[in-house]
């Protein structure tokens, strides 16, 4: 650990010393995501917005950069930091069913996926999936062959969370080729999944500055202690979940806190050296008016975390969408510049 000593000396000789110990940190990411996947270069121009979250489907023939959007390309080789969410959740082609394509001169051939997943009572139909059974027969390569060569291209590296969040997908169970599984039982199948996709990618070239991570909302603490386990922590890069105010009186401090509290529970040493990647944030106004003014205390919450004892929160990146739509727009995007103006975002 680096140290400062200052050594004093008065007019007759007399001398003391003392020394301090000190860590370096980076600053804090502050970063967005604008609803449905939108250009939001004109809501970040003007603050110190570094960071960015955007979803994409392995099913999807453009996955990087995405369909038309340059402007991705633009932010990334401007600095911005990419946290690029790739899903084996079904959207953004034109069907459900098989396909076969060429990448680099090879074929493949991949199946219709054949998992439900959100299986939400009273909601249908259920989202289909790639299973894990499929990537795990390596059924689903071609689909990480075409992501690969397309992210070879893009010109900068990127983080790449695996899944949305887990919990989510899992909180009904999932079925798989007709037969259903637990919560439990689908994230110890998701854990096995997911070190095969990181294995697979990691087996060959990426680009510089690679990491990799699994997706969380983070609201359930057994969940989350059985998608964290040591082997695969020690094949990422970050820990990541979600932090929403959904209820009036729900503070920032608490919601970042919730999660980062069960990870110095629960969670063993190799999680605990990883840094956190917040890839959305945000307060609904319908239970907390002032967004604004909740906005506002996210720094301090970040500091005050990033000051005890755990992982170090690295990124956060405020979601302008669904439950966190900033209402009005132009009063929420002010707070951000503001927020991401305060210690320890500079």
């Amino acid at each position: 650990m680096p140290r400062v000593t200052v050594q004093v000396r008065d007019a007759a000789g007399n001398t003391a010393t003392a020394g301090v110990d000190y860590t370096l940190r980076q600053p804090v990411l502050g970063g967005y995501y604008l609803s449905g996947g939108a250009d939001p270069t004109a809501d970040m121009a003007g603050g110190n917005f570094r960071s960015l979250t955007q979803y994409r489907s392995f099913a999807d023939g453009y996955i990087f950069p995405g369909y038309n959007r340059p402007w991705l390309v633009n932010l990334g080789k401007a600095g911005v930091q990419m946290n690029m969410v790739l899903e084996l959740k079904h959207y953004g082609a034109g069907d459900a069913g098989p396909q076969t394509f060429t990448v680099d001169g090879v074929t493949y051939t991949v199946p219709a996926p054949s998992m439900t997943i959100q299986q939400r009572p009273g909601v249908t139909p259920w989202p289909k999936a790639y299973g894990y059974t499929q990537v795990l027969n390596g059924q689903c390569d071609g689909l990480f062959a075409r992501a690969l060569s397309q992210y070879r291209s893009l010109g900068f590296g990127v983080n790449i969370q695996l899944a949305s969040e887990l919990d989510t997908d899992h909180e009904f169970g999932t079925t798989e080729a007709g037969k259903a599984y637990t919560w439990a039982e689908s994230d110890a199948r998701a854990v096995q999944a997911v070190n095969y996709i990181v294995t697979w990618f990691k087996a060959r070239t990426l680009p510089t500055g690679t990491t990799f991570s699994v997706g969380v909302g983070g609201f359930d603490r057994a969940c989350f202690q059985r998608t964290h386990t040591e082997a695969l922590m020690s094949r990422l890069d970050y820990l990541q979940w979600n932090a929403y105010a959904t209820a009036a009186g729900q503070t920032a401090l608490a919601r970042f806190r919730r999660t980062k509290d069960w990870a110095v529970a629960d969670l063993g040493p190799v999680a605990l050296s990883r840094p956190v990647i917040i890839a959305e944030y945000g307060v609904r106004s319908a239970e907390i008016p002032d967004q604004a003014a909740w906005i506002a205390t996210v720094p301090a919450a970040i500091a005050q975390l990033n000051a005890e004892r755990g992982p170090l929160i690295a990124r956060t990146n405020y979601f302008n969408s669904g439950w966190g739509t900033l209402s009005p727009k132009a009063a929420g995007l002010a707070a951000l510049r503001t927020a991401y103006a305060t210690r320890p975002y500079v």
